[in-house]
């Protein structure tokens, strides 16, 4: 079977249980191996990374359930997952995803499409809850796109930088467009401008694929494939879109580290071909080793979720399998654990059907 990312659109079936994801051993100990795999007309035989990949979703995933639960920690018994900082195994789970939906995605005062994906690409140019929130309050006002004055955007903005505050995530880099200016947000801003001006939301809002919309983000200068993927997901995850996670996906910088490192380098070139392949089949090989994973109330692992797993696993792997090289060569996990002591009620995308399946106020990590 040829696997596309393009053509993806139906995702697993879902699994009938669902009330934990913790990892289970067979009672032997023992399980299948793989074997290998054909994905894109290619013949892959996959290192043992592959099977980590699974172990450390389900182990990841279980401790994301503790947590909700309010259990108290040690919430795993895998040192690298205690002493690590990981993300989710669902994207939309994390912290700064989970701001965004709640907090910029759908707020009240407005059903203007046009606007809710203005504020969403202005919150994510920077990728930090607290220059959101230090716009909010200077303006006296939630962002809008027909108040958006990039001269009193850049002054709130310039002011704290001079007070010796980021403006931007760590996450990843987000490089400056070329715009002319000195500083890297004033050139962000004027981004926002351009693509105002250029009704780039518009045509995006109406494009008939998924593919067809980030092509119209990746067109934008300073953006480049893995930024417009990132937005896109964003965007998506608002009522103005309605496209399926499963429709297609990018593979970033650090995916395609952990792809090589589950099957070496034969994966070249097909890495979106993979990244559906493991979207298709996580239900056999989460079964294949004995491992119970209920998903995010019922919701597979999307192409996105994959796609970040491979991520997470190339970090994971520098300590667990370190004779397993990927392309940056990295050797070590930079970002230790810390338990984020703020409580947050989980909540996703309306259109996803999840919330009323949430419980009680829990920990996002």
């Amino acid at each position: 079977m040829k696997h596309s990312a393009q053509t993806a659109a139906n995702p697993p079936t879902k699994r009938g249980t669902y009330a934990s994801s913790r990892a289970l051993a067979l009672e032997d100990g023992k399980y299948r191996s793989a074997g290998a795999i054909l994905v894109a007309d290619r013949r892959l035989t996959p290192t043992p990374v592959f099977d980590t990949y699974w172990r450390f979703a389900a182990e990841r995933h279980a401790v994301y359930q503790a947590r909700i639960r309010g259990e108290d920690g040690p919430w795993t018994q895998d040192k690298v997952i205690a002493g690590h900082r990981f993300t989710n195994c669902y994207r939309a789970a994390d912290r700064v995803s989970q701001y965004l939906i709640s907090n910029v995605a759908y707020l009240p005062d407005t059903d203007d499409p046009i606007e809710v994906m203005f504020r969403i690409l202005l919150f994510k140019m920077f990728n930090k809850v607290e220059t959101w929130q230090a716009l909010c309050e200077a303006l006296d006002e939630t962002p809008t796109h027909k108040g958006f004055d990039v001269e009193v955007y850049n002054r709130i903005l310039g002011s704290r930088i001079e007070a010796g505050t980021r403006l931007y995530s760590a996450a990843y880099i987000v490089p400056p467009p070329p715009f002319g200016a000195v500083r890297k947000h004033t050139n962000h801003l004027r981004l926002l401008a351009y693509l105002l001006h250029q009704r780039v939301l518009e045509h995006v809002r109406h494009a008939p694929t998924m593919r067809d919309a980030y092509r119209l983000l990746a067109e934008l200068p300073g953006i480049g494939p893995f930024l417009a993927y990132q937005f896109l997901i964003d965007l998506n995850y608002s009522a103005a879109l309605s496209f399926d996670e499963m429709d297609f996906v990018v593979p970033g910088p650090g995916a395609r580290d952990g792809i090589r490192k589950c099957f070496g380098d034969s994966a070249r070139g097909i890495e979106a071909d993979i990244i559906a392949y493991m979207a298709e089949h996580q239900d056999e090989h989460f079964t294949r080793l004995g491992l119970t994973f209920g998903g995010l109330y019922g919701r597979p692992l999307q192409l996105i979720d994959c796609q970040n797993l491979f991520c997470e696993v190339d970090k994971y792997a520098r300590v667990v399998h370190p004779d397993h090289v990927g392309h940056s060569g990295r050797t070590r996990i930079k970002q230790k654990f810390t338990a984020n002591p703020s409580m947050m009620r989980p909540w996703f995308p309306p259109k996803w059907g999840l919330n009323d399946k949430v419980g009680e106020p829990a920990l996002a990590s």
